[in-house]
């Protein structure tokens, strides 16, 4: 039998965006449900094992990070810290980042969540149908191992990473050619390396010995795309390995197939280069592969088409927009080879404004979006998909759609909506919410977390 739950806001998407994007909105008032498809929080962060929160910081050219961001971006750095997942910030070339563990980032991800009040967290679940009226997202399914769930939210949140909510509720939505989009990730764990086998120049010293691996054919040619970085806790190492799709495949990351070749691809790889390293490279004499990610890293998928798409020009000179919600503040990073990434920064190394309008999906008035799939051209969404930036996103949709769930009326007026939420983010001071208008997590309750 299908349950049939209600709620002020429903958040599609477990990772740094949504987790942002549920907290606010509970913290608003709304009673929200948070659905996601992995078994922990945090996406990328947890799920692929990217260990470094990007775009958290202002760029500067002096030394010292400046967080970008007020509310929750800061306020989950700093409780990683505080929690001992991560150390830093630490500045890497122009940019500062503060590396992290990915089960710490998961522990504080589970913590801030649930001292929210309001929050149902679902995991194991996913979004399976959307049905709209109207322009108005009406009914969400929610599927987890053979059973559903209708859910009639007031607002939704997207949150996904790949639009999928709005590409179910048939929303207007764009993804890159093939050749251009950003290449995806796959990123293991190794174990018993030795202490000071990355310190310094040996970390290229390693990536010339991988080099010179494949010319003499002893690790196949995929493995160019390999960087390693050594962890915060001695003897572990990072290997992140950029991917193409095999034997010459054209790439889609929402192609069932293409992903699960990518899985198998990038597990041969791992172990292909854990096998060299061991073998060939001091250091690494006792290393074994030790965690592999539940997940390929996809960087760039479907796009909403918003109300204001933010175009390339606009992250190169830190363009400015009266409904700006939040700030993107990392340079744009295409990754559309396995050869390392093409770094292009902003002039005078400006932050970018990303206005409301980005978040709101065109033609669906309860429908907002945050995170990687936000509305952008291609190359500023290299710029803005990062862990800092999604949480900036995130948390600047969860106030919106709070808001708009306690008064409909709030939708229309974007730049009063915009003032609300930078308020809201720590700008300045929030009106009192009024009462929601659905019953939500409480009335979701009464059925069991699935």
């Amino acid at each position: 039998m299908t349950r049939q739950l209600r709620c002020d806001v429903l958040v599609a998407g477990g990772g740094s965006a949504g987790i942002a994007a549920a907290v606010a909105a509970a913290r608003r008032g709304a009673r929200v449900l948070l659905v996601e498809w992995h078994g922990t929080l945090g996406g990328m962060a947890t799920a692929a094992l990217v260990h470094s929160v990007c775009g958290l910081y202002l760029l500067r050219e002096e030394p010292g990070a400046v967080p970008a961001n007020p509310g929750i971006a800061t306020e989950f750095a700093a409780r990683l810290i505080a929690a001992g997942g991560a150390v830093g910030p630490v500045r890497m070339g122009r940019v500062d980042v503060l590396p992290h563990r990915p089960p710490m980032f998961a522990l504080v991800a589970d913590r801030i969540v649930a001292e929210a009040s309001g929050v149902q967290t679902w995991l194991h679940a996913a979004i399976a149908e959307v049905a709209c009226t109207a322009g108005r997202v009406e009914r969400v399914v929610v599927a987890c191992r053979g059973e559903r769930a209708e859910i009639e939210p007031a607002v939704v949140v997207d949150a996904t990473g790949d639009a999928s909510v709005a590409a179910l509720a048939d929303a207007a939505v764009e993804i890159e050619a093939a050749a251009r989009l950003q290449r995806p990730a796959y990123v293991v764990l190794l174990a018993g390396v030795a202490p000071d086998a990355l310190e310094g120049e040996r970390r290229l010293q390693v990536a010339h010995r991988i080099t010179s691996g494949i010319r003499a054919g002893r690790l196949p040619a995929a493995a160019r795309g390999a960087s390693l970085r050594a962890t915060q806790v001695p003897g572990e190492a990072y290997v992140t390995i950029d991917l193409e799709p095999p034997h010459g495949a054209p790439y889609h990351p929402l192609d069932p197939s293409c992903l699960a070749a990518l899985e198998v691809h990038g597990r041969e790889l791992a172990f292909s280069i854990a096998d060299f390293l061991r073998q060939h490279v001091d250091g690494f004499g006792g290393s074994v592969v030790a965690a592999l990610p539940a997940r390929v890293g996809v960087r760039e998928s479907r796009r909403v088409v918003g109300e204001r798409r933010i175009e390339t020009a606009d992250v190169e000179r830190g363009a400015t927009f009266p409904d700006s919600v939040a700030l993107a503040t990392w340079p744009i990073e295409l990754r559309e080879q396995t050869t390392g990434p093409r770094l292009r920064y902003p002039r005078d190394a400006r932050p970018t404004e990303i206005p409301l309008r980005a978040l709101r999906a065109g033609g669906v008035a309860n429908l907002f979006v945050a995170g990687r799939c936000i509305a952008a051209s291609h190359e500023a969404q290299a710029s803005l998909r990062v862990i800092g930036t999604c949480l900036a996103t995130g948390e600047a949709a969860g106030i919106a759609a709070a808001l708009v769930a306690q008064d409909a009326g709030a939708a229309g007026d974007t730049a009063a909506l915009a003032a609300l939420v930078r308020a809201g983010r720590g700008d300045g001071v929030l009106p009192e919410p009024r009462a929601p208008v659905r019953g939500g997590a409480s009335s979701a309750r009464q059925g069991d977390r699935r």
